[in-house]
């Protein structure tokens, strides 16, 4: 796990509510304090979506970034700043798995839970924290260091100034 104070917040959250920068993610849970808070569960209904819908448009257990993306971007938009928010990130499935293989290769696909991004702004602070959940114990953080690392490389990859905390 490493916490990232993001250095540019209008750039990062140009990228999160208006760009594509976390469209690739997976939410897990999302949470907007305005005039009211706002909670958002990001599993998918079970029987809200047709056989066809969830093939057609590969709805995963979790809703998708851009399409929740809207819904968020529309409880902050205005004149003032939103008190805080927190968005739970998440790899889909087939990326996480790719990524396990990748970087952990001892390690079987279903014993990883979660490779997590939690996204907090707060007391006028932005910041990333970074997680990975197994399945089991293990005493090998080697999946966790690189989750960090790669992380850390997307963000600077993508313009975003931030300091480790």
């Amino acid at each position: 796990m490493v916490a990232l104070k993001i250095e540019d917040q209008r750039a990062f959250t140009a990228g999160l509510f208006i760009g594509e920068l976390f469209d690739a993610f997976l939410v897990r849970e999302a949470e907007i304090t305005t005039f009211n808070r706002f909670t958002i569960d990001g599993g998918v209904r079970q029987g809200y979506y047709s056989d066809e819908e969830l093939e057609e448009n590969r709805v995963e257990e979790f809703s998708a970034w851009r399409v929740l993306k809207p819904v968020c971007y529309s409880l902050i938009r205005g004149k003032r700043l939103p008190e805080s928010f927190r968005i739970v990130f998440l790899l889909t499935p087939s990326a996480r798995d790719r990524f396990t293989a990748a970087h952990a290769p001892g390690l079987s696909a279903g014993s990883v839970g979660g490779l997590y991004l939690n996204v907090v702004y707060e007391n006028g602070g932005l910041s990333c924290v970074t997680g990975a959940s197994m399945n089991f114990f293990t005493p090998d953080r080697t999946l966790e260091r690189e989750w960090d690392e790669s992380v850390m490389r997307f963000l600077r990859q993508n313009g975003i100034a931030f300091t480790r905390i």
